[in-house]
Protein backbone atom coordinates (compact mmCIF):
# COMPACT_ATOMS: atom_id res chain seq x y z
CA UNK A 1 0.00 0.00 0.00
CA UNK A 2 1.36 3.40 -1.01
CA UNK A 3 2.22 5.56 1.97
CA UNK A 4 0.49 8.93 1.89
CA UNK A 5 2.75 11.94 1.88
CA UNK A 6 2.56 13.87 5.14
CA UNK A 7 1.01 17.28 4.61
CA UNK A 8 3.15 20.19 5.73
CA UNK A 9 1.74 22.84 8.05
CA UNK A 10 1.10 26.42 7.01
CA UNK A 11 3.67 27.78 9.47
CA UNK A 12 6.27 25.35 8.06
CA UNK A 13 5.76 26.76 4.56
CA UNK A 14 5.78 30.36 5.80
CA UNK A 15 9.06 29.86 7.64
CA UNK A 16 10.57 28.28 4.53
CA UNK A 17 9.41 31.20 2.40
CA UNK A 18 10.72 33.63 5.01
CA UNK A 19 14.33 32.55 4.42
CA UNK A 20 16.59 35.48 5.32
CA UNK A 21 13.57 37.31 6.75
CA UNK A 22 13.20 34.91 9.69
CA UNK A 23 15.36 37.22 11.82
CA UNK A 24 13.05 40.15 11.08
CA UNK A 25 10.05 38.09 12.15
CA UNK A 26 11.79 37.06 15.39
CA UNK A 27 12.68 40.67 16.21
CA UNK A 28 9.12 41.68 15.28
CA UNK A 29 7.71 39.14 17.75
CA UNK A 30 10.08 40.39 20.50
CA UNK A 31 9.06 44.00 19.81
CA UNK A 32 5.38 43.02 19.78
CA UNK A 33 5.78 41.15 23.08
CA UNK A 34 7.35 44.24 24.67
CA UNK A 35 4.51 46.35 23.21
CA UNK A 36 1.78 44.05 24.57
CA UNK A 37 3.52 43.85 27.94
CA UNK A 38 3.78 47.63 28.06
CA UNK A 39 0.07 47.77 27.28
CA UNK A 40 -0.69 45.48 30.21
CA UNK A 41 1.65 46.93 32.90
CA UNK A 42 -0.52 50.09 33.38
CA UNK A 43 -3.19 47.82 34.87
CA UNK A 44 -0.74 47.03 37.68
CA UNK A 45 -0.11 50.72 38.28
CA UNK A 46 -3.86 51.34 38.28
CA UNK A 47 -4.20 48.57 40.86
CA UNK A 48 -1.55 50.26 43.01
CA UNK A 49 -3.35 53.61 42.70
CA UNK A 50 -6.74 52.13 43.62
CA UNK A 51 -5.25 50.23 46.56
CA UNK A 52 -3.52 53.35 47.82
CA UNK A 53 -6.71 55.39 47.52
CA UNK A 54 -8.64 52.74 49.49
CA UNK A 55 -5.97 52.82 52.15
CA UNK A 56 -6.30 56.62 52.31
CA UNK A 57 -2.85 57.49 51.05
CA UNK A 58 -2.68 61.22 50.23
CA UNK A 59 0.83 61.53 48.75
CA UNK A 60 0.18 63.40 45.47
CA UNK A 61 3.78 62.86 44.39
CA UNK A 62 3.23 59.11 44.57
CA UNK A 63 0.16 59.28 42.34
CA UNK A 64 1.91 61.53 39.83
CA UNK A 65 4.82 59.09 39.61
CA UNK A 66 2.39 56.19 39.03
CA UNK A 67 0.66 58.19 36.29
CA UNK A 68 4.06 59.00 34.80
CA UNK A 69 4.86 55.28 34.64
CA UNK A 70 1.53 54.69 32.89
CA UNK A 71 2.39 57.40 30.34
CA UNK A 72 5.84 55.86 29.75
CA UNK A 73 4.22 52.44 29.21
CA UNK A 74 1.81 54.00 26.71
CA UNK A 75 4.73 55.49 24.76
CA UNK A 76 6.63 52.16 24.87
CA UNK A 77 3.50 50.35 23.71
CA UNK A 78 3.03 52.61 20.68
CA UNK A 79 6.71 52.86 19.72
CA UNK A 80 7.43 49.14 19.93
CA UNK A 81 4.15 48.30 18.19
CA UNK A 82 5.19 50.58 15.30
CA UNK A 83 8.64 48.98 15.12
CA UNK A 84 7.13 45.48 15.26
CA UNK A 85 4.57 46.23 12.57
CA UNK A 86 7.14 47.86 10.29
CA UNK A 87 9.53 44.91 10.56
CA UNK A 88 6.80 42.30 10.13
CA UNK A 89 5.45 44.06 7.03
CA UNK A 90 8.94 44.30 5.56
CA UNK A 91 9.52 40.59 6.23
CA UNK A 92 6.09 39.73 4.83
CA UNK A 93 6.76 41.58 1.57
CA UNK A 94 9.90 39.47 1.32
CA UNK A 95 7.83 36.32 1.89
CA UNK A 96 5.31 37.30 -0.80
CA UNK A 97 8.13 38.04 -3.23
CA UNK A 98 9.70 34.65 -2.48
CA UNK A 99 6.36 32.89 -2.97
CA UNK A 100 5.91 34.55 -6.36
CA UNK A 101 9.50 33.79 -7.37
CA UNK A 102 9.05 30.14 -6.47
CA UNK A 103 5.72 29.88 -8.26
CA UNK A 104 7.03 31.42 -11.49
CA UNK A 105 10.19 29.28 -11.36
CA UNK A 106 8.05 26.22 -10.68
CA UNK A 107 5.91 26.91 -13.74
CA UNK A 108 9.07 27.07 -15.85
CA UNK A 109 10.15 23.63 -14.55
CA UNK A 110 6.77 21.95 -14.87
CA UNK A 111 5.77 20.13 -18.06
CA UNK A 112 4.38 22.87 -20.26
CA UNK A 113 1.41 20.70 -21.06
CA UNK A 114 0.51 20.53 -17.36
CA UNK A 115 0.75 24.31 -17.13
CA UNK A 116 -1.55 24.73 -20.14
CA UNK A 117 -4.08 22.26 -18.69
CA UNK A 118 -5.09 24.90 -16.13
CA UNK A 119 -6.38 28.29 -17.21
CA UNK A 120 -3.91 31.17 -17.18
CA UNK A 121 -6.51 33.08 -15.17
CA UNK A 122 -6.30 30.59 -12.29
CA UNK A 123 -2.50 30.89 -12.08
CA UNK A 124 -2.71 34.67 -12.33
CA UNK A 125 -5.36 34.72 -9.60
CA UNK A 126 -3.17 32.68 -7.23
CA UNK A 127 0.14 34.42 -8.00
CA UNK A 128 -1.24 37.96 -7.91
CA UNK A 129 -4.53 38.39 -6.06
CA UNK A 130 -4.53 35.38 -3.72
CA UNK A 131 -0.92 35.76 -2.60
CA UNK A 132 -1.38 39.50 -2.18
CA UNK A 133 -4.48 38.96 -0.01
CA UNK A 134 -2.44 37.28 2.76
CA UNK A 135 -0.05 40.23 3.18
CA UNK A 136 -1.99 41.86 6.01
CA UNK A 137 -2.70 38.51 7.63
CA UNK A 138 0.94 37.38 7.73
CA UNK A 139 2.22 40.81 8.75
CA UNK A 140 -0.08 40.89 11.78
CA UNK A 141 -0.65 37.28 12.73
CA UNK A 142 2.98 36.32 13.33
CA UNK A 143 3.92 39.11 15.77
CA UNK A 144 0.50 39.90 17.20
CA UNK A 145 -0.88 36.40 17.77
CA UNK A 146 2.38 35.07 19.21
CA UNK A 147 2.89 38.06 21.52
CA UNK A 148 -0.76 38.13 22.58
CA UNK A 149 -0.48 34.45 23.50
CA UNK A 150 2.77 34.88 25.45
CA UNK A 151 1.60 37.78 27.67
CA UNK A 152 -1.63 36.08 28.86
CA UNK A 153 0.51 33.10 29.94
CA UNK A 154 2.50 35.46 32.16
CA UNK A 155 -0.69 37.01 33.52
CA UNK A 156 -2.14 33.57 34.19
CA UNK A 157 0.96 32.56 36.17
CA UNK A 158 0.74 35.78 38.24
CA UNK A 159 -2.92 35.11 38.97
CA UNK A 160 -2.17 31.52 40.02
CA UNK A 161 0.38 32.79 42.51
CA UNK A 162 -2.21 35.13 44.06
CA UNK A 163 -5.04 32.57 44.29
CA UNK A 164 -5.14 29.52 42.07
CA UNK A 165 -8.78 28.62 42.88
CA UNK A 166 -10.19 31.99 41.81
CA UNK A 167 -7.89 32.00 38.78
CA UNK A 168 -9.26 28.68 37.50
CA UNK A 169 -12.82 29.81 38.23
CA UNK A 170 -12.26 33.00 36.21
CA UNK A 171 -11.07 30.98 33.21
CA UNK A 172 -14.20 28.81 32.96
CA UNK A 173 -15.46 31.02 30.11
CA UNK A 174 -12.31 30.40 28.03
CA UNK A 175 -12.85 26.71 27.14
CA UNK A 176 -16.54 27.43 26.52
CA UNK A 177 -15.54 30.24 24.15
CA UNK A 178 -13.04 27.94 22.45
CA UNK A 179 -15.79 25.38 21.86
CA UNK A 180 -17.85 28.05 20.10
CA UNK A 181 -14.81 29.06 18.06
CA UNK A 182 -14.37 25.41 17.11
CA UNK A 183 -17.99 25.25 15.95
CA UNK A 184 -17.44 28.45 13.97
CA UNK A 185 -14.31 27.05 12.31
CA UNK A 186 -15.85 23.63 11.58
CA UNK A 187 -16.03 23.24 7.83
CA UNK A 188 -14.36 26.61 7.22
CA UNK A 189 -11.80 24.99 4.93
CA UNK A 190 -14.54 23.56 2.70
CA UNK A 191 -16.47 26.83 2.83
CA UNK A 192 -13.41 28.85 1.87
CA UNK A 193 -12.53 26.47 -0.95
CA UNK A 194 -16.12 26.79 -2.17
CA UNK A 195 -15.70 30.57 -2.35
CA UNK A 196 -12.53 30.04 -4.36
CA UNK A 197 -14.30 27.76 -6.85
CA UNK A 198 -17.28 30.12 -7.20
CA UNK A 199 -15.05 33.20 -7.52
CA UNK A 200 -12.95 31.49 -10.21
CA UNK A 201 -16.14 30.54 -12.05
CA UNK A 202 -17.30 34.16 -11.87
CA UNK A 203 -13.94 35.40 -13.19
CA UNK A 204 -13.95 32.90 -16.06
CA UNK A 205 -17.56 33.72 -16.96
CA UNK A 206 -16.84 37.45 -16.90
CA UNK A 207 -13.79 37.02 -19.15
CA UNK A 208 -15.76 34.78 -21.52
CA UNK A 209 -18.61 37.29 -21.65
CA UNK A 210 -16.34 40.28 -22.32
CA UNK A 211 -14.08 38.52 -24.85
CA UNK A 212 -17.03 37.01 -26.69
CA UNK A 213 -19.26 40.07 -26.70
CA UNK A 214 -18.90 40.48 -30.48
CA UNK A 215 -20.09 36.92 -31.17
CA UNK A 216 -22.78 37.20 -28.48
CA UNK A 217 -24.27 40.30 -30.13
CA UNK A 218 -23.88 38.93 -33.65
CA UNK A 219 -25.84 35.77 -32.86
CA UNK A 220 -28.39 37.36 -30.54
CA UNK A 221 -27.19 35.52 -27.44
CA UNK A 222 -27.04 38.60 -25.23
CA UNK A 223 -29.82 37.50 -22.88
CA UNK A 224 -28.64 33.89 -22.38
CA UNK A 225 -25.00 34.91 -22.01
CA UNK A 226 -25.85 37.63 -19.50
CA UNK A 227 -28.01 35.20 -17.55
CA UNK A 228 -25.02 32.85 -17.29
CA UNK A 229 -22.92 35.73 -15.95
CA UNK A 230 -25.73 36.78 -13.60
CA UNK A 231 -26.00 33.25 -12.16
CA UNK A 232 -22.24 33.08 -11.62
CA UNK A 233 -22.28 36.50 -9.91
CA UNK A 234 -25.14 35.46 -7.61
CA UNK A 235 -23.45 32.19 -6.70
CA UNK A 236 -20.20 34.10 -6.08
CA UNK A 237 -21.99 36.34 -3.59
CA UNK A 238 -24.18 33.64 -2.02
CA UNK A 239 -21.27 31.39 -1.08
CA UNK A 240 -19.81 34.19 1.08
CA UNK A 241 -23.17 35.16 2.56
CA UNK A 242 -24.04 31.57 3.51
CA UNK A 243 -20.61 31.06 5.05
CA UNK A 244 -20.89 34.21 7.14
CA UNK A 245 -24.49 33.41 8.13
CA UNK A 246 -23.43 29.98 9.38
CA UNK A 247 -20.56 31.47 11.41
CA UNK A 248 -22.30 34.52 12.88
CA UNK A 249 -23.96 32.87 15.91
CA UNK A 250 -20.92 30.87 17.01
CA UNK A 251 -18.57 33.80 16.42
CA UNK A 252 -20.67 36.20 18.47
CA UNK A 253 -21.02 33.70 21.32
CA UNK A 254 -17.27 33.07 21.30
CA UNK A 255 -16.40 36.76 21.23
CA UNK A 256 -18.85 37.43 24.05
CA UNK A 257 -17.69 34.60 26.33
CA UNK A 258 -13.94 34.38 25.73
CA UNK A 259 -13.11 37.70 27.46
CA UNK A 260 -15.90 37.41 30.07
CA UNK A 261 -13.75 36.16 32.99
CA UNK A 262 -15.31 38.76 35.30
CA UNK A 263 -18.68 36.99 35.06
CA UNK A 264 -17.39 34.18 37.23
CA UNK A 265 -14.55 35.99 38.99
CA UNK A 266 -16.52 38.84 40.60
CA UNK A 267 -19.13 36.83 42.52
CA UNK A 268 -16.66 34.18 43.70
CA UNK A 269 -14.05 36.79 44.65
CA UNK A 270 -16.71 38.61 46.71
CA UNK A 271 -17.62 35.34 48.44
CA UNK A 272 -13.96 34.53 49.11
CA UNK A 273 -13.37 38.05 50.49
CA UNK A 274 -16.39 37.87 52.81
CA UNK A 275 -15.15 34.52 54.14
CA UNK A 276 -11.61 35.82 54.61
CA UNK A 277 -10.05 33.56 51.99
CA UNK A 278 -8.55 36.45 50.00
CA UNK A 279 -7.38 39.91 51.00
CA UNK A 280 -8.84 43.05 49.51
CA UNK A 281 -5.60 43.94 47.72
CA UNK A 282 -5.28 40.45 46.24
CA UNK A 283 -8.91 40.50 45.16
CA UNK A 284 -8.39 43.86 43.49
CA UNK A 285 -5.21 42.65 41.79
CA UNK A 286 -7.01 39.55 40.42
CA UNK A 287 -9.78 41.73 38.98
CA UNK A 288 -7.27 44.14 37.41
CA UNK A 289 -5.18 41.28 35.95
CA UNK A 290 -8.30 39.66 34.51
CA UNK A 291 -9.27 42.92 32.82
CA UNK A 292 -5.79 42.97 31.28
CA UNK A 293 -6.57 39.65 29.54
CA UNK A 294 -9.46 41.07 27.52
CA UNK A 295 -7.35 42.89 24.92
CA UNK A 296 -5.00 39.94 24.10
CA UNK A 297 -7.95 37.56 23.84
CA UNK A 298 -9.77 39.89 21.46
CA UNK A 299 -6.68 40.31 19.25
CA UNK A 300 -6.12 36.56 18.95
CA UNK A 301 -9.79 35.77 18.35
CA UNK A 302 -9.99 38.50 15.73
CA UNK A 303 -7.36 36.69 13.65
CA UNK A 304 -8.95 33.23 13.76
CA UNK A 305 -10.80 33.61 10.45
CA UNK A 306 -7.79 35.20 8.74
CA UNK A 307 -5.57 32.32 9.87
CA UNK A 308 -7.97 29.88 8.23
CA UNK A 309 -7.93 31.87 4.97
CA UNK A 310 -4.14 32.15 5.01
CA UNK A 311 -3.90 28.39 5.52
CA UNK A 312 -6.10 27.74 2.48
CA UNK A 313 -4.11 30.12 0.27
CA UNK A 314 -0.76 28.70 1.39
CA UNK A 315 -2.29 25.29 0.61
CA UNK A 316 -3.01 26.42 -2.97
CA UNK A 317 0.56 27.67 -3.31
CA UNK A 318 1.94 24.42 -1.88
CA UNK A 319 -0.23 22.38 -4.30
CA UNK A 320 1.50 24.10 -7.25
CA UNK A 321 4.98 23.85 -5.73
CA UNK A 322 4.51 20.09 -5.18
CA UNK A 323 3.46 19.36 -8.77
CA UNK A 324 5.70 17.16 -10.91
CA UNK A 325 8.59 18.66 -12.83
CA UNK A 326 10.43 17.81 -16.02
CA UNK A 327 13.51 15.90 -14.91
CA UNK A 328 16.48 17.39 -16.70
CA UNK A 329 20.19 17.56 -15.82
CA UNK A 330 21.81 20.90 -15.04
CA UNK A 331 24.68 20.32 -17.48
CA UNK A 332 25.28 18.43 -20.71
CA UNK A 333 26.83 14.99 -20.21
CA UNK A 334 26.72 13.86 -23.84
CA UNK A 335 26.56 16.18 -26.82
CA UNK A 336 24.00 15.33 -29.55
CA UNK A 337 25.40 14.49 -32.96
CA UNK A 338 23.24 16.12 -35.58
CA UNK A 339 19.52 16.89 -35.36
CA UNK A 340 17.88 13.57 -36.18
CA UNK A 341 14.92 12.84 -33.87
CA UNK A 342 13.83 9.30 -33.03
CA UNK A 343 10.78 8.12 -31.12
CA UNK A 344 11.13 4.58 -29.76
CA UNK A 345 8.09 2.73 -28.39
CA UNK A 346 6.63 5.97 -27.03
CA UNK A 347 3.60 5.65 -24.78
CA UNK A 348 1.88 8.69 -23.31
CA UNK A 349 -1.40 9.51 -21.65
CA UNK A 350 -3.30 12.41 -20.16
CA UNK A 351 -3.92 11.59 -16.51
CA UNK A 352 -5.22 8.00 -16.59
CA UNK A 353 -6.04 7.71 -20.31
CA UNK A 354 -3.28 6.61 -22.70
CA UNK A 355 -3.44 8.42 -26.05
CA UNK A 356 -0.20 7.25 -27.72
CA UNK A 357 0.41 3.52 -27.99
CA UNK A 358 3.98 2.57 -28.88
CA UNK A 359 5.04 5.22 -31.41
CA UNK A 360 8.17 4.38 -33.45
CA UNK A 361 9.25 7.14 -35.77
CA UNK A 362 12.44 8.64 -37.24
CA UNK A 363 12.64 12.29 -38.31
CA UNK A 364 15.86 12.77 -40.21
CA UNK A 365 17.94 15.94 -40.11
CA UNK A 366 17.09 18.53 -42.74
CA UNK A 367 13.87 16.84 -43.91
CA UNK A 368 10.27 18.05 -44.12
CA UNK A 369 7.93 15.82 -42.13
CA UNK A 370 4.14 16.16 -42.05
CA UNK A 371 1.82 14.64 -39.43
CA UNK A 372 -1.67 13.95 -40.76
CA UNK A 373 -4.62 12.04 -39.42
CA UNK A 374 -8.16 12.36 -38.05
CA UNK A 375 -8.89 14.90 -35.33
CA UNK A 376 -7.85 13.53 -31.94
CA UNK A 377 -5.51 10.94 -33.41
CA UNK A 378 -2.48 12.24 -31.47
CA UNK A 379 -0.68 14.47 -33.99
CA UNK A 380 -0.30 17.48 -31.73
CA UNK A 381 0.56 15.29 -28.75
CA UNK A 382 3.54 13.78 -30.62
CA UNK A 383 4.71 17.25 -31.67
CA UNK A 384 4.44 18.55 -28.12
CA UNK A 385 6.36 15.56 -26.75
CA UNK A 386 9.12 16.29 -29.25
CA UNK A 387 9.04 19.93 -28.08
CA UNK A 388 9.36 18.65 -24.49
CA UNK A 389 5.96 19.87 -23.28
CA UNK A 390 5.80 16.60 -21.32
CA UNK A 391 7.97 13.57 -20.68
CA UNK A 392 6.95 10.26 -22.21
CA UNK A 393 5.40 7.65 -19.92
CA UNK A 394 7.28 4.81 -21.61
CA UNK A 395 9.89 4.58 -24.32
CA UNK A 396 12.19 7.42 -25.32
CA UNK A 397 12.70 10.37 -27.65
CA UNK A 398 16.28 10.99 -28.77
CA UNK A 399 17.80 14.08 -30.34
CA UNK A 400 21.07 13.52 -32.15
CA UNK A 401 21.28 10.11 -30.50
CA UNK A 402 20.82 11.49 -26.95
CA UNK A 403 17.67 10.99 -24.88
CA UNK A 404 16.10 14.45 -24.53
CA UNK A 405 15.68 13.76 -20.79
CA UNK A 406 19.50 13.80 -20.58
CA UNK A 407 19.76 17.24 -22.18
CA UNK A 408 19.42 20.41 -20.05
CA UNK A 409 16.05 22.01 -20.80
CA UNK A 410 17.47 25.37 -21.88
CA UNK A 411 19.94 23.66 -24.21
CA UNK A 412 17.23 21.52 -25.77
CA UNK A 413 14.76 24.39 -26.11
CA UNK A 414 17.38 26.41 -27.97
CA UNK A 415 17.25 23.76 -30.71
CA UNK A 416 13.47 23.79 -31.12
CA UNK A 417 11.29 26.56 -32.59
CA UNK A 418 7.60 25.86 -31.95
CA UNK A 419 4.89 27.81 -33.79
CA UNK A 420 1.28 26.93 -33.01
CA UNK A 421 -2.08 28.03 -34.35
CA UNK A 422 -2.56 30.06 -31.15
CA UNK A 423 0.19 32.61 -31.61
CA UNK A 424 0.50 34.58 -28.40
CA UNK A 425 1.99 38.05 -28.47
CA UNK A 426 2.78 40.04 -25.35
CA UNK A 427 1.58 43.55 -24.61
CA UNK A 428 4.90 44.89 -25.85
CA UNK A 429 6.10 46.51 -29.04
CA UNK A 430 6.35 44.45 -32.22
CA UNK A 431 10.13 44.81 -31.95
CA UNK A 432 10.22 43.28 -28.47
CA UNK A 433 7.79 40.50 -29.41
CA UNK A 434 10.09 39.39 -32.21
CA UNK A 435 13.18 39.84 -30.04
CA UNK A 436 11.81 37.24 -27.59
CA UNK A 437 13.08 34.65 -30.05
CA UNK A 438 16.60 35.69 -29.05
CA UNK A 439 16.68 38.25 -26.21
CA UNK A 440 20.23 39.41 -26.98
CA UNK A 441 19.45 40.23 -30.63
CA UNK A 442 20.09 43.77 -31.85
CA UNK A 443 17.41 45.90 -33.51
CA UNK A 444 19.11 45.31 -36.86
CA UNK A 445 18.93 41.52 -36.38
CA UNK A 446 15.23 41.77 -35.47
CA UNK A 447 14.51 43.81 -38.58
CA UNK A 448 16.56 41.39 -40.69
CA UNK A 449 14.47 38.44 -39.43
CA UNK A 450 11.28 40.37 -40.18
CA UNK A 451 12.48 41.11 -43.71
CA UNK A 452 13.41 37.46 -44.25
CA UNK A 453 9.88 36.44 -43.29
CA UNK A 454 8.24 39.13 -45.41
CA UNK A 455 6.92 40.97 -42.35
CA UNK A 456 8.91 44.17 -42.72
CA UNK A 457 6.58 45.99 -45.12
CA UNK A 458 3.37 45.43 -43.16
CA UNK A 459 5.11 46.32 -39.86
CA UNK A 460 6.21 49.66 -41.30
CA UNK A 461 2.56 50.37 -42.21
CA UNK A 462 1.48 49.96 -38.58
CA UNK A 463 0.79 53.12 -36.60
CA UNK A 464 4.22 53.25 -34.96
CA UNK A 465 6.09 50.72 -37.07
CA UNK A 466 8.23 48.39 -34.99
CA UNK A 467 7.31 50.39 -31.88
CA UNK A 468 3.61 49.59 -32.27
CA UNK A 469 2.32 47.89 -29.12
CA UNK A 470 0.74 44.53 -29.98
CA UNK A 471 -1.80 44.72 -27.13
CA UNK A 472 -2.82 41.98 -24.74
CA UNK A 473 -2.39 38.62 -26.52
CA UNK A 474 -1.66 40.64 -29.69
CA UNK A 475 -5.20 42.02 -29.77
CA UNK A 476 -4.20 45.15 -31.73
CA UNK A 477 -3.14 43.03 -34.71
CA UNK A 478 -5.00 40.74 -37.10
CA UNK A 479 -4.67 36.95 -36.90
CA UNK A 480 -2.47 36.82 -39.99
CA UNK A 481 -0.22 39.58 -38.67
CA UNK A 482 0.19 37.78 -35.35
CA UNK A 483 1.12 34.57 -37.12
CA UNK A 484 3.73 36.23 -39.31
CA UNK A 485 5.29 38.02 -36.32
CA UNK A 486 5.42 34.67 -34.49
CA UNK A 487 7.20 33.14 -37.48
CA UNK A 488 9.66 36.05 -37.51
CA UNK A 489 10.27 35.38 -33.81
CA UNK A 490 10.94 31.72 -34.59
CA UNK A 491 13.28 32.66 -37.43
CA UNK A 492 15.25 34.99 -35.15
CA UNK A 493 15.69 32.07 -32.76
CA UNK A 494 17.52 30.28 -35.60
CA UNK A 495 16.74 26.82 -34.22
CA UNK A 496 17.70 23.77 -36.31
CA UNK A 497 14.28 22.12 -35.74
CA UNK A 498 11.00 23.91 -36.48
CA UNK A 499 7.62 22.56 -35.41
CA UNK A 500 4.51 24.09 -37.01
CA UNK A 501 1.43 22.94 -35.11
CA UNK A 502 -1.33 23.80 -37.61
CA UNK A 503 0.13 27.28 -37.84
CA UNK A 504 -2.12 28.22 -40.77
CA UNK A 505 -5.28 26.43 -39.62
CA UNK A 506 -7.40 29.57 -39.21
CA UNK A 507 -5.79 31.73 -41.89
CA UNK A 508 -7.74 33.09 -44.83
CA UNK A 509 -6.36 32.20 -48.30
CA UNK A 510 -4.74 35.62 -48.89
CA UNK A 511 -2.90 35.57 -45.57
CA UNK A 512 -2.13 31.87 -45.92
CA UNK A 513 -0.09 32.54 -49.04
CA UNK A 514 1.92 35.18 -47.16
CA UNK A 515 2.37 32.88 -44.17
CA UNK A 516 3.41 29.99 -46.41
CA UNK A 517 6.10 32.15 -48.02
CA UNK A 518 7.29 33.16 -44.54
CA UNK A 519 7.35 29.52 -43.47
CA UNK A 520 9.33 28.52 -46.55
CA UNK A 521 12.05 31.02 -45.64
CA UNK A 522 11.96 29.99 -41.99
CA UNK A 523 12.50 26.27 -42.62
CA UNK A 524 15.15 26.55 -45.33
CA UNK A 525 17.93 24.12 -44.39
CA UNK A 526 16.20 23.06 -41.17
CA UNK A 527 14.34 20.00 -39.95
CA UNK A 528 10.62 20.72 -40.27
CA UNK A 529 7.75 19.00 -38.48
CA UNK A 530 4.37 20.27 -39.60
CA UNK A 531 0.92 19.24 -38.47
CA UNK A 532 -1.03 19.63 -41.67
CA UNK A 533 -4.45 21.20 -41.85
CA UNK A 534 -4.59 21.53 -45.60
CA UNK A 535 -3.04 18.48 -47.27
CA UNK A 536 -2.22 20.42 -50.43
CA UNK A 537 0.47 22.29 -48.45
CA UNK A 538 2.47 19.14 -47.70
CA UNK A 539 2.43 17.24 -50.99
CA UNK A 540 6.18 17.73 -51.43
CA UNK A 541 7.10 16.65 -47.90
CA UNK A 542 9.99 14.18 -47.59
CA UNK A 543 7.93 12.11 -45.15
CA UNK A 544 4.21 12.12 -44.44
CA UNK A 545 3.27 10.33 -41.22
CA UNK A 546 -0.30 9.06 -41.01
CA UNK A 547 -1.38 8.86 -37.38
CA UNK A 548 -4.58 7.14 -36.38
CA UNK A 549 -5.88 6.37 -32.89
CA UNK A 550 -2.54 7.07 -31.20
CA UNK A 551 -0.49 4.89 -33.55
CA UNK A 552 1.63 5.45 -36.66
CA UNK A 553 -0.40 3.74 -39.36
CA UNK A 554 2.01 4.31 -42.24
CA UNK A 555 4.74 6.67 -43.46
CA UNK A 556 5.80 7.65 -46.96
CA UNK A 557 5.68 10.31 -49.65
CA UNK A 558 2.50 11.69 -51.20
CA UNK A 559 2.59 9.25 -54.12
CA UNK A 560 3.40 6.25 -51.91
CA UNK A 561 0.56 6.97 -49.48
CA UNK A 562 -2.01 7.52 -52.22
CA UNK A 563 -1.18 4.03 -53.45
CA UNK A 564 -0.85 2.24 -50.09
CA UNK A 565 -3.03 3.99 -47.50
CA UNK A 566 -6.82 3.92 -47.74
CA UNK A 567 -7.09 6.41 -44.85
CA UNK A 568 -4.76 8.93 -46.49
CA UNK A 569 -6.47 8.49 -49.85
CA UNK A 570 -9.82 9.16 -48.19
CA UNK A 571 -8.45 12.29 -46.47
CA UNK A 572 -6.91 13.53 -49.71
CA UNK A 573 -10.13 13.04 -51.69
CA UNK A 574 -12.08 14.88 -48.98
CA UNK A 575 -9.58 17.74 -49.11
CA UNK A 576 -9.72 17.98 -52.91
CA UNK A 577 -13.54 17.94 -52.84
CA UNK A 578 -13.51 20.71 -50.30
CA UNK A 579 -11.19 22.84 -52.43
CA UNK A 580 -13.37 22.23 -55.51
CA UNK A 581 -16.49 23.31 -53.63
CA UNK A 582 -14.69 26.49 -52.49
CA UNK A 583 -13.80 27.32 -56.09
CA UNK A 584 -17.34 26.61 -57.25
Amino acid sequence: MKKEKKQRSTISWVMEFAGMNKGAYIVSVIMATISVTAGFVPYLFVANIVSSLIEGKQDMQYYLVQCGYIAICWVINKVFHTISTTMSHKATFGVLAEIRRRLTKKLSRMPLGDVLDASSGSYKNIIIERVDSIETTLAHIIPEVISNCIVPVGIFIMMLRINWQLTLISFISVPIGLVFFGLMMAGSGDSFNNTIVKTKALNDTAVEYINGIEVIKAFGKTRSSYEKFEVAAKEGADCFIEWMRRCNLWQNLALALMPAQLLTLLPFTGWYYINGNVTGSDALMLIILTMGLVSPFMVVSGHMDNMSKAGSIIGEVAAILEKRELKRPSSMTKKPEGNTIELKNVHFGYKEQEVLHGIDLTIREGTVNAFVGPSGSGKSTIAKLIASFWDVDEGSITYGGVDIRDIPLDDYNSNIAYVSQDNYLFDESVMENIRMGRPDATDEEVISAAKACGCHDFILKLENGYNTVAGGAGGHLSGGERQRISIARAMLKDAPVVILDEATAYTDPENEALVQRSVAKLVSGRTLIVIAHRLSTIVSADQIVVINDGRVEITGTQEELLGKSALYREMWNAHISSKDSEVA
